[in-house]
């Protein structure tokens, strides 16, 4: 038998007493790290390409973004000058032919190698560009489908997607989606693959959610590099890297001017312009590739978490001392070479014959 018992009234007022401390000494919000102004050397654990790709300075007018429609126009038509005189050389070191054409009106260029194995011969990849939704038409869209029918060998579709000021928010995932339809219906959807980087990357993604949305098949496999999956500035990268990614520079420069420029009103948090925040249950195999500089490395990063907690095969690939997409820069450049072969294997490891 108890020696004595607690009254309900009495256990009430003892709770509320032992809650109170705890109620008083809430948390208060996490502070900001303060971090003192420093010197970040060039690293020497990389090659001296690479090294004197990361020494580069800051873009320039990274923080002067155009204004108009006509200033986006003149800004993408520099990028086509800079980069077309190099494709030729660029298209015999990698043995391709380039071909353009269109596919159900949507302007392309077919790249196809030189040397060609039996087992990527009913294979294909298609690729979507980056640049922010806003550069590198035309010419200045083909390097990295280059450096993947190179190193992989096998025939890469690059679209070339409508941008402003010619087409908003969806244009470039309508057309590539077009491209798409197009190339599950010349090779066996387990055949194909999808890859791109920075607004390509994102694309690769959206392109995705789109065919879950469509119930159209998934591809083999996929390679979203650096994707702008997160174009509302969420993420850790955003301020750790800023003016230390020496090609996006800053959360506030012309890359979010850009896609704000494209998305033309549209909420930003979208996964279609968002994929990190879209239902990825389902997708196929991916490797995604970002560098420790990068800006989106975060963006990188969660959209790799996302996909692993969503039960799908993901491999990320960080590569040391790299900013945005410097993984396709030259590919005379060992660690270009080493990330393309990375998503080649890929490829070959998850494609149909």
């Amino acid at each position: 038998m108890p020696l004595f018992r607690f009254r309900p009234a009495l256990l009430a007022t003892t709770a509320l007493l032992l809650a109170a401390p705890a109620l008083a000494q809430a948390p208060a919000a996490p502070a900001a790290r303060e971090v003192p102004a420093k010197s970040i050397p060039v690293p020497g654990t990389v090659s001296p390409q690479m090294q004197a790709i990361i020494g580069q300075p800051l873009r320039q007018n990274w923080d002067k973004p155009p204004t108009t429609p006509e200033g986006w126009r003149a800004l993408a038509e520099s990028n086509v000058a800079a980069v077309a005189p190099q494709i030729p050389a660029m298209a015999e070191r990698m043995r391709v032919s380039i071909e353009p054409s269109t596919i159900d009106g949507v302007r392309v260029y077919t790249i196809t190698p030189a040397d060609m194995p039996a087992g990527n011969r009913n294979r294909l990849a298609v690729h979507v560009h980056g640049g922010c939704y806003v550069l590198n038409p035309r010419e200045a869209a083909l390097p990295e489908a280059i450096f993947l029918a190179g190193f992989a060998r096998m025939t890469v579709i690059a679209v070339d997607y409508r941008m402003p000021p010619e087409a908003y928010f969806p244009a470039a995932l309508d057309d590539a989606m077009t491209v798409y339809k197009a190339a599950i219906r010349r090779v066996p959807p387990a055949n194909l693959a999808v890859f791109g980087s920075s607004a390509g990357g994102a694309l690769t993604l959206e392109m995705m959610l789109r065919a879950k949305q469509e119930g159209l098949p998934m591809p083999g496999a996929i390679a979203p590099g650096t994707p702008m999956s997160d174009v509302t500035k969420q993420g850790d990268s955003f301020q750790t890297n800023a003016l230390v990614d020496n090609v996006l520079v800053s959360p506030d420069g012309f890359c979010d001017a850009a896609t704000r420029f494209y998305a033309n009103g549209h909420d930003l948090a979208d996964p279609l312009l968002s994929p990190v925040y879209g239902d990825v249950r389902g997708f196929p195999p991916t490797i995604l590739t970002t560098g420790t500089r990068d800006l989106l490395l975060s963006n990188t990063v969660r959209m790799h978490r996302a996909l692993r907690q969503a039960g799908t095969e993901a491999s990320l690939q960080v590569y040391e001392g790299q900013s945005h997409a410097q993984f396709y820069r030259d590919d005379r450049v060992p660690e270009v070479k080493e990330a393309f072969g990375e998503i080649a294997q890929f490829f070959d490891q998850h494609l149909g014959r």
